[in-house]
């Protein structure tokens, strides 16, 4: 047993004896409480709440489904009331599905989303003593900041459907049940829940009606169980596709799709694959992304091939309307504004297809992604159309972060430390620089003032790749994903100019081939330009972060956006350096006097210690140094307390390195250190593969400074120490 003042959780095998047999007050006294089924060995679960326990329980042991569960467990409370135990029972279905180490029973209708007496103020810290109640016992394994951050959390299907979703769910139902419907396009801007909703009905298709929980719909409710029971005798087992255009949200979905119960990664596939098999209900997600025979690349092969099969003019046939041949009913969701190269489906055909009489449209318009709601996203529109006033208030918004920076290090730092505060914080740019590392690794693709990055290394799911944060991602690895904060770089593709009033394209510097071949009308490209910052400028749930290359955009901007703080002057903070170790403190080591031992850092004793400041999280990882001379004065002043990471493992090219060796000739440090940034090269064979040489090269304003190149002889005790994080003073 687990408890506290609040409340208790008390475990029980799911049988008749201990049913008859338990011993809690609450339980036999018609008190509202939670309980929750679960078996260790098949890994499922069914969450639950009810004011008559007792026969609640002995009612499940005669379902075949839950009969095969093995445990129960019983949270009770005297504080517990029967909105906190919907409230309760709401949380723990959204986020034992979210945790991933159970395959919930429920079904996803009805899940709560009410207010009541002290909701925030006092309950939902008592959730979060049951979740980690529950995390004790096993049940759990993640945190709650975790889960929110995670896949299986954002687009799991258990949510809680505003009042606007649910009209499209309803509208979608009543087009399902009609003969006389084949398309029902849902449109919705970024942000304003297609995928949820799209998820939802999938998932409400792929359950059997004993699962659902219909109290949420309030008087809508036997409507709605009526509707849904003649939809299950329509579909009794429905053949279903989520069709999902973008590889990498594909693949995320599918994540998504294995960890829920009556669900299967191989439901949501590609457009290509619809030519395999008709099926009964097809959902598009992201439909805007759909593709017509321009700029196809190794695609138009397959893409010619399935038009023949589908008995189509290979020049006339699309994606879109394989969608219309391959299902006997299609549910599109639709964004005009999302629509961001050549080869996406016209607006056109879209046109076309809703104007057909079989075709139904409903509108989602609320917000739901980004906590600046509907203004900032209107905002957002007008600044890059260039309709606001020049005179109206620079947006300020308390629940919204939107920041325009002046210094590209500031903008990095700003974004990365909100990555170590709130998780999920990512830069993404326009397409003003070529990939050249997509065929070697050792080259870092983009380079702003002083600054290098690298475009992102993987295209599949690479917001949660382990190197994102040190990346900057593009439209076609974000599109359809929520982000903390989005850190949006305007590359220099895209000006402002002052004698038209708007802003222009520079088309010479946009490198996306597939994104402006074909393309003979100028305007058309600035739409598709402004489409994807619109829609990267959407990505971010608590904040947006600005910068832009081109100083007149960037002009233009700061009559709209705050700046950030660094734009203005800033307090001078002293740094506590003490020489004994306290809170929240890291070794300051002096690198002349460690000399060789430095390599083994829990060998030497920190002669001082400095305190990291309050926003940076504490890590026994972290250590600092002062570095002398200017061989990095573009990046780190000479005499600079600079804040290091021991080095773990991993890619070290294009990092700032503390390094080591015998063989390094650096009087600004002796002892054979040295702080410079890293490059190598390899070479490979069958088996394995060895560094041939290393180049630490200088950012100095003082070219005189030369790269240090240790050659294969003088690799063999050079060692990465730690990585550069930041400059402390």
């Amino acid at each position: 047993m687990i408890g506290n003042e609040a409340f208790k959780i008390e475990s029980h095998d799911f049988d008749v004896t201990s049913i008859d047999s338990l011993d809690n007050y609450y339980a036999n006294n018609l008190w509202p409480i939670v309980y929750l089924l679960n078996d260790d060995n098949v890994k499922e679960a069914y969450v639950g709440e009810t004011t008559d326990a007792i026969n609640r329980l002995k009612t499940h042991l005669k379902n075949n489904k839950k009969n095969k569960l093995k445990t129960f467990r019983i949270i009770s409370s005297s504080s517990f009331n029967k909105s906190v135990t919907l409230d309760i029972e709401s949380l723990l279905i959204k986020y034992i599905s979210g945790d991933g180490q159970y395959k919930l029973l429920n079904g996803n209708l009805g899940i709560a989303n009410h207010n009541y007496y002290q909701k925030q103020e006092v309950y939902w810290n008592v959730f979060k003593d049951v979740w980690n109640g529950l995390r004790k016992d096993g049940i759990a394994r993640h945190s709650l900041s975790h889960i929110d951050n995670s896949d299986l959390f954002k687009y799991s299907p258990y949510k809680s459907l505003t009042e606007e979703q649910k009209k499209g769910l309803y509208l979608i139902i009543d087009n399902l049940l009609d003969n006389t419907v084949h398309n029902t396009i849902i449109e919705g801007g970024a942000g304003t829940g297609k995928t949820i909703l799209a998820i939802f009905l999938f998932k409400l298709l792929n359950s059997d009606n004993s699962d659902f929980n219909f109290r949420d719909f309030g008087n809508d409710e036997i409507e709605l169980k009526f509707k849904i029971d003649k939809l299950k005798q329509r579909f009794p087992n429905p053949k279903m596709a989520l069709v999902v255009p973008m590889s990498s949200l594909r693949k995320t979905l599918q994540k998504v799709f294995k960890n829920v119960k009556g669900l299967k990664s191989s439901m949501v596939i590609g457009p290509a694959q619809l030519a395999k098999s008709h099926y009964d209900v097809v959902i598009v997600d992201e439909s805007h992304r759909l593709r017509r025979r321009v700029n196809l690349g190794a695609y138009f092969g397959a893409f010619d091939k399935i038009n023949a099969k589908l008995d189509l003019d290979k020049f006339v046939g699309n994606e879109l309307a394989w969608v219309a041949l391959q299902s006997s009913k299609a549910i599109l969701f639709y964004d005009e504004g999302q629509s961001i190269k050549p080869s996406d489906v016209l607006k056109e055909d879209f046109d076309n297809l809703k104007n057909r009489k079989d075709t139904k449209i409903e509108y989602l318009e609320s917000q739901f992604r980004v906590k600046g709601g509907n203004s900032y996203v209107k905002y957002v529109d007008d600044l890059l159309k260039c309709n606001l006033d020049i005179n109206q208030d620079i947006y300020n918004n308390k629940n919204y972060d939107f920041v325009l920076f002046d210094n590209i290090d500031s903008f990095i730092k700003e974004v990365k430390l909100r990555n170590e505060e709130v998780g999920l914080s990512r830069m993404i740019a326009g397409y003003s620089w070529k990939w050249i590392s997509n065929k070697d690794d050792s080259l870092l693709d983009i380079e702003i003032e002083n600054s290098k990055l690298r475009w992102n290394s993987t295209n599949i799911d690479w917001v949660n790749s382990p190197n994102a944060i040190d990346e900057v991602g593009c439209i076609h690895t974000t599109q359809g994903y929520d982000l903390n904060y989005t850190g949006v770089i305007f590359g220099n593709e895209i000006s402002y100019s002052k004698e038209k009033g708007e802003i222009v394209i520079k088309e010479e510097n946009y490198f996306d081939a597939n994104g402006k071949q074909s393309i003979k009308d100028p305007s058309e490209l600035k739409v598709f330009i402004l489409n994807i910052y619109k829609t990267i400028m959407l990505r971010g749930i608590k904040g947006t972060y600005v910068y832009a290359c081109d100083k007149d955009l960037r002009d233009y901007l700061s009559s709209f956006i705050m700046p950030h703080k660094s734009n203005v002057e800033e307090e001078i903070v002293k740094l506590d350096i003490r020489d004994i170790q306290f809170e929240n403190s890291v070794p300051f080591y002096n690198i002349q006097v460690a000399a060789g031992a430095f390599s083994e850092l829990q060998n030497v004793d920190a002669s001082e210690w400095i305190q990291l400041p309050e926003y940076i999280r504490f890590s026994d990882d972290y250590f600092a140094c002062k570095v002398v001379g200017e061989s990095m004065n573009k990046i780190i002043p000479n005499g600079s307390i600079c804040l290091f990471k021991k080095y773990r493992g991993g890619s070290r090219n294009g990092r700032i390195v503390l390094a080591q060796s015998t063989d390094i000739q650096d009087y600004d440090f002796g002892s054979g250190y040295t702080v410079k940034e890293y490059s190598s090269s390899k070479s490979y064979n069958e088996d394995s593969w060895s560094h041939q040489s290393i180049v630490l090269k200088p950012q100095s304003i003082d070219t005189s400074f030369e790269e240090i190149v240790l050659s294969e002889d003088g690799i063999e005790d050079f060692k990465v120490i730690g990585f550069f994080e930041m400059v402390l003073d």
